[in-house]
Order: C-alpha cells, then sequence, then structure tokens
C-alpha cells in the first residue's frame, strides 16, 4: 500500500482520545510541532505515515520519519514531540500495542530455521527503522477495517499476526524475539524495569535488583544500560520527576510534600533536578501548568 493511501485511512479515523475500534490499535495525529513533552512508551511498534517524531532516551536521541516506524519493548521515560506537523500536514501515525503472549504464540509456529539470530546480551528497548512494502501494507489493511467494522473480529487478529511476524523478520528483530521469551536477557530487564517503575520511591540497592533479575551486578548494569540508555538510579530518577510533575498538575499544592512523596529526601535536591529536567523549578512550572491560555 503506497503511504499516501495510508494516510488517507490515518486522517479519517483520528480521534482526540487516540482509540479506534480494533483493540491495542491507535491512531494519533498532530497539526503543529509540540514542545518536548516527558512521557513514557509503552511496549507499542508505531508507524508514521506523515511528518516527523523525534524522542530522546537518555542520551539518545531518535527521529522517525513519514514510512518509519519504531519498536519499544520496555516501559521507559522519554521526551517526545512531533517536530514536523502543520494543519495543511498534520502528523500521522498509528500503534499497536505488544504483548510477550502473542509474540510467544507467533514464536512457536516458527521452525528455528526460520527465525533470526538473538545474538549476545539485551538489545535496546527502542528502536527506529525504514518499514518494508509488506509492512505498510498490513497496517493499512488492518486500518482499512476500520471502514468494515463486522470483519474486526476475524480479521484483525490475523493482520496483527502477520505484522509480528514481519517484525520479528524485520531489521529488529532481536528486539521483539526476546520481548517474547520469557528467558531472555530483555525480558530479565523488562522486569526489573517494572519494579523500579512499581518501587521508584523507595531506595534500593542495585545488588538487590540484580539478583531479582538472575544476573551479576556487572551484567545487570551493562543490559540495563543497553536497553534504556541509562543507568538503574537514572532510570529511577527520571521516573521520581515525571511522577512528581504528574501530581504537581492535579494537585499544585505542597511541594515539599510532593518532592518526599516521590521519594526526595532534599527539597532543595528535588528542585534542581526538577529544573534540569524540566527547564523551570517546580513552582514555576506549576504555575505554567495551570495558566489559563494552557491546552491540555
Amino acid at each position: 500500500m503506497p503511504l499516501d493511501e495510508l494516510r488517507a485511512l490515518l486522517d479519517r479515523h483520528a480521534r482526540p482520545d487516540l482509540s479506534t475500534r480494533i483493540a491495542d490499535v491507535r491512531i494519533f495525529r498532530a497539526d503543529r510541532p509540540h514542545p518536548p513533552v516527558p512521557t513514557t512508551y509503552g511496549k507499542v511498534v508505531a508507524l508514521v505515515g506523515q511528518g516527523t517524531k523525534r524522542f530522546a532516551l537518555g542520551d539518545r536521541v531518535y527521529d522517525y520519519h513519514a514510512g518509519q516506524y519504531l519498536v519499544a519493548s520496555v516501559d521507559m521515560p522519554v521526551s517526545a514531540y512531533f517536530a514536523k506537523a502543520s494543519p495543511e500536514l498534520p502528523g500521522l501515525g498509528v500503534g499497536l500495542d505488544l504483548h510477550p503472549s502473542a509474540i510467544a504464540e507467533v514464536l512457536l509456529q516458527a521452525a528455528p530455521g526460520d527465525l533470526p539470530d538473538l545474538g549476545r546480551g539485551a538489545p535496546s528497548g527502542l528502536a527506529v527503522s525504514t518499514a518494508s512494502t509488506e509492512l505498510v501494507d498490513a497496517f493499512g489493511r488492518l486500518l482499512r477495517l476500520l471502514d468494515r467494522p463486522r470483519d474486526i473480529g476475524v480479521l484483525a487478529p490475523l493482520i496483527k499476526r502477520e505484522i509480528l511476524w514481519l517484525l520479528i523478520t524485520g531489521e529488529h528483530g532481536a528486539i521483539v524475539r526476546q520481548f517474547g521469551l520469557p528467558d531472555s536477557s530483555l525480558s530479565h530487564i523488562a522486569r526489573a524495569v517494572q519494579w523500579i517503575r512499581d518501587h521508584y520511591a523507595q531506595p534500593f540497592r542495585v545488588e538487590e535488583v540484580a539478583q531479582q533479575a538472575g544476573m551479576s551486578v556487572s551484567a545487570f548494569h551493562r543490559n540495563f544500560h543497553a536497553v534504556t540508555a541509562m543507568s538503574p538510579i537514572q532510570f529511577q530518577k527520571q521516573i521520581r520527576l515525571q511522577q512528581a510533575r504528574l501530581q504537581l498538575a492535579a494537585n499544585p499544592g505542597d511541594i515539599a510534600a510532593i518532592s518526599r512523596h516521590v521519594g526526595y529526601e532534599s527539597p532543595a535536591q528535588f528542585s534542581r533536578e526538577y529544573r534540569r529536567q524540566f527547564g523551570e523549578p517546580p513552582s514555576r512550572d506549576v504555575a505554567l501548568l495551570h495558566a489559563p491560555d494552557r491546552t491540555a
């Protein structure tokens, strides 16, 4: 399917809340460039139909353009925004959530010789690549089902499996394949990432989390950085600051109390790190978040 037809489908079916009638499928649209927004990329494959999206993970910066896709296999804090979008040429894209069970099911159907080499160690948790004609076509056929709701229940699961297989056998197939294997290095790091996200306000010893992941401390550090582009402590700090900003947006009350709630013992340290991350100290950022002309 040419990108022009994919763009038409995305434009026609885009909703403000990104939802579609197909489970795990979202359509995003942006009519103008947005400033970088701290957010979390979940486990997803996202294909851009029009525009340019940029995101930063740790010290890595990625751009992906029309006809390119991103694979994210771990929930990670990133700063993301559309760098190129306008009302005349809006940013358009489609995302499909990835589930380890669905990937494992596809892997079980494949002959061993049909699968790419896993390589050594854990791959990066995020990667960008140019979509093949077959992948663009599969996404297009999936979106066409939105015009035929009766067919979604039967045909959407088949096309999703096709997309997973194209990802598994594509340039970054090792990411998707390891994501579907419970004993892979990536899966061990993903569980460690989830533990840190669930306990972000608590201090922890890296040795203890490495033990939970079944790795030596040196192997854990190496694989964690390969996946997230951060150390475990840096990752925890990113989660703390994002959670603090969410809480301040909802309840701009006692900044010191919120800093303690997300795990900071020193309000001064919290203010310094918050400003370094978001460009403004907490009090100023709260005022901007609640300004009358601030859009959602």
